[in-house]
């Protein structure tokens, strides 16, 4: 049709032929370029539910076998967890706020209930828990006063194999199951249903299969959400997994080769096969006889006799760079830094070694009091605090709810570089940017007990007749 033709049926009424358009994003067109790209369009429980099982082995697997990924592990935690996130009650009254620390500090000692580590190892664990299999479950148990315990309570941690992934149904109350967590008619976690013991011990005598409905308020979930209405957390390693698993595999077969081709020194040919030229051992099986060097061996040839030696082929220039490539791949996967995946330094200085560590610090600060404090820290704290008030550990004094309030203390970072950052913290303190407070609680310290431990210094140094720089009332910082 032409476009007079066009025009003259638009005017009467027909519609404007409309042409093909392209399509709106190249990422969305479906060209040669994207042909067998099919993502799926699940909602994010859909595709954790599905694969979860076969994620969780193969991380694991990973794991146990792999320097990198257990390494990755051990630095993320050891970052983000150190020596423990300690909490610094808020209670206005000086009095009981030392006293909930000190029994605290007591029941720290107590809280595992395997009795293997105190609570902050228990931090530590469910933090590599949750970076190995996505997941981490921790029980509130209660104690008898006849326990002995300073506090009547423990903490349980279970793997996430005790939370199955396949259990989904609707009950008859109306609440409904899905990946072992019960929900009400509102969506709230009202239970958890558990495997009374670990699924895939075969070891274990009392083994079991059997599912215990544990209420909600008695179990922690510990997992990074990072979809709106994720249910269950999937490994940290997910990305990598493929990637990790290949280049093991490329870097032993590289170790493999070179070891075969070097443990040939030479090989002789023969004119005469019954003739040995350098002490042949008795042929093998396979009709080879093998011979040996000494140093300084010099050794006489027949005529036409010649001797050929193995030359192994290096893995060339490239081997180191695409290590490097691949591994700074699975540090970015993984959300640590290349020199923290692998300890190589080289190539660093003092601004891309800060540079690099202060975003790997972002986001263990983020993952600290997104995930740890608000999932475990803080209700582990609340009913700490319930089970002392109950038991008549701590007494209880004018408004209970104060007794809750506390803040999180995470362990400071060291620099690279302390005198530079320490003469920066001084001159933000004086420019009034942040309090000293502040300052100490960056350090993973209560500036509180600092003080007290100052002055208690300051008080014994006056008393044995001691001069140090911090006591103001000392000769030397008069006349400074």
């Amino acid at each position: 049709m032409g476009f007079w033709k066009q025009l003259q049926a638009a005017v009467r009424g027909a519609p404007w032929p409309r042409r093909r358009a392209a399509a709106d994003y190249e990422a969305a067109a479906a060209t040669r370029r994207t042909t067998g790209w099919l993502p799926a369009t699940s909602d994010i429980n859909t595709l954790v539910f599905r694969n979860l099982d076969t994620l969780r082995a193969r991380s694991r697997d990973m794991v146990r076998r792999n320097p990198w990924a257990a390494n990755a592990l051990d630095a993320f935690v050891a970052n983000a967890i150190g020596t423990g996130i300690k909490p610094q009650s808020l209670h206005p009254d000086a009095r009981l706020k030392a006293r909930i620390q000190e029994l605290w500090l007591r029941w720290t000692d107590e809280a595992d209930a395997s009795n293997l580590t105190d609570f902050y190892g228990l931090q530590a664990l469910a933090c590599r828990a949750v970076m190995e299999a996505g997941e981490c479950l921790i029980r509130l148990r209660p104690r008898l006063p006849k326990d002995g315990l300073t506090v009547p309570l423990q903490l349980q941690l279970l793997e996430a194999e005790h939370l199955p992934t396949g259990e989904t149904r609707k009950l008859e109350n109306g609440n409904y199951v899905r990946a072992g967590i019960e929900f009400d008619q509102i969506g709230r976690r009202v239970a958890y249903w558990l495997y009374r013991e670990h699924p895939f011990d075969t070891l274990n005598p009392v083994a079991s299969t059997e599912l215990v409905r544990v209420p909600a308020d008695s179990v922690l979930h510990l997992f990074r959400p990072i979809r709106p209405g994720q249910l269950r957390g999937q490994p940290w390693l997910t990305q990598v997994l493929v990637k990790l698993y290949e280049l093991d595999q490329y870097d032993d077969a590289e170790l493999v080769r070179k070891k075969t081709a070097a443990m040939f020194a030479g090989f002789i040919l023969k004119n005469a096969p019954e003739d040995q030229m350098l002490g042949e051992t008795v042929t093998d099986q396979s009709g080879a006889a093998l011979a040996g060097l000494e140093p300084g061996t010099l050794q006489v040839l027949l005529p036409g006799e010649d001797i050929k030696f193995s030359t192994p082929a290096d893995v060339g220039a490239s081997y180191e760079t695409f290590m490097r490539v691949q591994l700074r791949s699975i540090a970015a996967g993984m959300g640590i830094t290349y020199e923290q995946l692998t300890g190589d330094l080289t190539g660093v200085n003092y601004s891309s070694i800060r540079a690099g560590l202060l975003e790997f610090r972002r986001r263990c600060e983020q993952f600290q009091h997104q995930v740890l404090v608000y999932q475990f820290c803080r209700p582990v704290w609340r009913r700490w605090i319930e089970a002392a008030l109950v038991s008549g550990a701590l007494p209880k004094q004018g408004d209970v709810a104060l007794y809750y309030d506390a803040k999180w203390i995470p362990p400071g970072f060291a620099w690279v570089d302390p005198l530079k950052d320490i003469k920066a913290q001084i001159m933000a303190v004086r420019a009034g940017f942040k309090s000293r407070a502040e300052v100490v609680s960056e350090q993973g310290y209560d500036a509180e007990a600092i003080d007290r431990e100052i002055a208690a210094d300051n008080a014994r140094a006056r008393e044995l007749g001691l001069s140090y720089d911090t006591d103001p009332s000392s000769e030397d910082s008069e006349e400074s």
